[in-house]
């Protein structure tokens, strides 16, 4: 959540914020007057406890009508001492409410407006002029039949829409590519790990993705679970309710996991194979640090991705997100997109966000710094591969006149030394 402090002293610049995101100020305003609500709560209790506190002290001492008068108070006193209570806690609620509903504000550098006002920030690669090349790409559908690799038939029949399975040389490309990224992730210094994909509610609520994210995560009724739609969701909360030592961080962390995404409101747009689904496996890099390094921290992310894509060969380009397209915990987020030869466009590939002390006042991580302060931290998230998508870019791309798929040099000894992905139908 937001520092209330920033609220309470500069509620404009909160104002802005929202604005910035295309959101009114409605929000910050119910914020601001729940807590004036709650302190005004907290003053009664306290004084009516204190009044409590004082009739306890004269009642051994009182004699007769004195002390009968008194403790018909003490009996009145204690219900109102109750029901101060209970509004008390009934106002830190509806503060603490308020103040989730808020998200983090936008960077200063983040473009305004929504989807499409993203700025480009650079682009890399070439790409591929099939039609100099004497034919007309296949889509990944095509080839991933062509090589044995994608079966969405099948994945349809046993799941539903939107569900897949990898075969053959689709499976091993899959493990390729995870072990080609956790060796780079491994490299760079991140410490591996196998997150949980079931958390509690806390952690999906401390992360930002019970808010606007709610509609499109899985719950698993009876049990108060959820199935996390990244990596992100279980390596925030690992540290949670934690004092981290500040000659720790950066602290680094790269997690394997299958996510979960219902798509909602995503109907009709990418119903065509593997690029939008409800399943798919991931790398995800997570990163706390300082408040003061995150700006930082956030550029070696990116660094780290565009590493990643410059090893696949891939045509890609980086965007500055806008402030109206950020999720609730990001104040600042790149994406890089990859070029689809048979869309026409970019399409996403990985993002990485800075988090601020958004995630981590919500979950209760902070740090110990020098003199013995103790103040949140950061977290900041990025992905290096998503594989479904990956393996639609590394396809489309590389893809040869004749079906086969030339794999790039740097994921060659993760396939056993293959150059090329062979078709195994006519």
């Amino acid at each position: 959540m937001i520092d209330p402090r920033v609220l309470r002293d500069d509620p404009d610049r909160v104002k802005a914020a929202q604005a910035k995101r295309g959101l009114s100020g409605d929000a910050v305003d119910r914020a601001l007057a729940a807590d004036t609500a709650r302190r005004t709560a907290i003053a009664d209790f306290e004084r009516l406890r204190a009044e409590q506190k004082q009739l306890g002290k004269q009642i051994p001492q009182a004699q007769g009508e004195e002390r009968a008068e008194l403790l018909a108070r003490t009996k009145t006193l204690s219900a109102d001492v109750r029901a101060a209570e209970t509004a008390q806690t009934e106002a830190d609620e509806e503060w603490r409410q308020a103040l989730l509903a808020i998200p983090n504000p936008a960077a200063e550098e983040a473009p305004a407006g929504g989807e499409d006002d993203y700025a480009v920030i650079s682009e890399h690669g070439t790409k591929r002029d099939f039609e100099a090349e004497g034919f007309t790409p296949r889509d990944h559908v095509e080839l991933g039949k062509i090589l044995g690799a994608i079966d969405i038939e099948r994945g349809a029949k046993v799941s539903g829409s939107r569900f897949y399975y990898l075969t053959g040389a689709g499976a091993d490309l899959e493990f390729a590519l995870v072990n080609m990224a956790l060796d780079q992730a491994r490299g760079a210094g991140f410490t591996t790990m196998v997150p949980p994909t079931l958390v509690r509610p806390r952690a999906m609520e401390g992360t930002g993705f019970l808010g606007q994210a709610a509609d499109d995560v899985y719950r698993i009724e009876g049990q108060d679970t959820y199935l996390v739609g990244t990596s992100e969701v279980p390596l925030a909360a690992y540290h949670s309710d934690e004092i981290l030592d500040a000659e720790t961080l950066p602290r680094r962390y790269v997690a394997f996991s299958p996510c979960f995404r219902k798509e909602a409101g995503s109907h009709g747009k990418d119903t065509r194979g593997i690029f939008r689904v409800h399943w798919f496996d991931k790398v995800e890099m997570f990163t706390y640090t300082t408040l003061e390094d995150a700006a930082e921290e956030h550029l070696r992310l990116l660094g780290w991705e565009k590493e990643w894509l410059d090893k696949l060969e891939l045509a890609y380009r980086v965007i500055d997100v806008a402030a109206g397209d950020l999720g609730l915990s990001a104040a600042r987020k790149y994406d890089c997109e990859a070029w689809i030869p048979t869309q026409g466009r970019y399409r996403e590939l990985t993002s990485t966000s800075d988090c601020t002390d958004f995630q981590t006042r919500r979950l209760g991580i902070r740090g110990r710094f020098e003199g013995g302060d103790v103040k949140p931290v950061a977290t900041l998230n990025g992905t290096l591969t998503a594989i479904p998508r990956t393996i639609v870019a590394l396809l489309e791309t590389h893809q040869q006149a004749d079906g086969s798929v030339r794999v790039p040099a740097a994921l060659q000894p993760y396939l056993q030394g293959r150059e090329l992905l062979e078709p195994v139908l006519g």
